[in-house]
């Protein structure tokens, strides 16, 4: 079942496509000694950017090459890639959202990016290099952006980091000015279907469902799929067919099942579902020769923007859906 799909951490991926000319960027500045000291690596979430970073990381430790898991490949059994996936490589420090304790924290915090400096002063303990891989730099806080910049200031000597981010013009100016940038393109629709069709056990429909949301991003399909997201994509079709009227009592359930930290995920997946659907549908209401709707344009910027305003205020998700809900409703009404 796709529902009980456990998605790999990206340390512990090896199998690798669709990047081969952003490895082929990085061996040659590696072999040409031309190695910049910070790599941006950008584009949508879930197009591999952590595992090539990880890739990248396995080659600066010295793990030996092995073709057969592409250009920057190496074989799982390698002793360096066991300590990475051990998480206990003396020369490669991660900052995550996911803290020690396993449970994700809202930005990566200040504490974690001073960690940078003392760990880039040291020699490399059993490495030609110390590697940092800040998956993703999008989730700094301000305080921890700048803690970064000051060790992109001051590039350490056999030092390299991997800065993996989803939105680039968030970040710094001057920490985009001072990195290398990577880009990772979205695969085509039917690569990413049959992807996720053979890696979470789905049918063709449902497989490509899964490519379509997740706009070219196998890794974030995969998320999706093992996060039950086909079951919110088919409540969010409904709930929106249904407008202005619905059913009350599913609506109740709705809201009801937004508790805890499994319900935070369900109530961020409704809502994006609930834009995408929105935006589809003023999209082909445009196509069809018909005005661009304020209305619904307002909605969809709604339903982007309140998720993160409920959580980053620690806002009740229930209140946050009636409300949404509520507009929707009189966008209907006033279509």
């Amino acid at each position: 079942m796709a529902e009980a799909l456990e998605v790999p951490h990206p340390r512990e991926v090896f199998a690798y496509e669709h990047g081969e000319a952003a490895e082929r960027a990085f061996l040659d500045a590696l072999e040409r000694g031309r190695l910049h000291h910070a790599w941006l690596l950008v584009g949508l979430e879930g197009l591999g950017k952590a595992t090539f970073a990880y890739r990248a990381a396995r080659r600066l430790l010295g793990a030996a090459p092995d073709p057969a898991h592409g250009l920057l490949g190496a074989a799982p059994g390698d002793p360096v890639c066991r300590q990475i996936i051990a998480r206990s490589h003396p020369d490669l420090l991660v900052l995550e959202r996911v803290g020690e304790d396993g449970k994700p924290r809202k930005v990566i915090p200040v504490d974690e990016a001073r960690r940078l400096p003392e760990f880039f002063s040291k020699a490399p303990a059993s490495a030609p290099f110390r590697v940092a891989i800040i998956d993703a730099v999008d989730d700094m806080n301000p305080n921890a952006a700048n803690a970064l910049l000051k060790t992109l200031e001051e590039p350490p000597p056999r030092g390299v980091l991997f800065l993996v981010s989803h939105a680039p013009g968030g970040l710094l100016p001057t920490i985009r000015s001072r990195c290398r940038r990577l880009r990772f393109d979205p695969w085509p629709e039917a690569d990413v279907a049959a992807f996720v069709r053979h890696r979470a056990g789905v049918n063709a429909e449902d497989a490509l469902r899964l490519a379509r949301m997740s706009r070219g991003a196998p890794g974030r399909a995969l998320e999706l799929a093992a996060a039950g997201a086909l079951d919110i994509d088919t409540a969010a079709h409904n709930l929106l067919r249904a407008l202005p009227g619905g059913d009350p009592s599913a609506y109740q359930a709705l809201a009801d099942s937004f508790r805890g930290a499994e319900g935070a995920e369900r109530f961020q997946l409704l809502f994006e579902r609930l834009a995408d659907h929105v935006r589809q549908g003023a999209v082909a209401g445009v196509l069809e020769g018909g005005a661009p709707n304020a209305r619904w344009t307002e909605v969809w910027e709604m339903l982007i923007n309140l998720p993160r305003e409920t959580e980053g205020l620690n806002l009740d998700r229930a209140d946050a859906f009636w409300t949404a809900l509520a507009s929707l409703r009189a966008a209907a009404r006033a279509a």
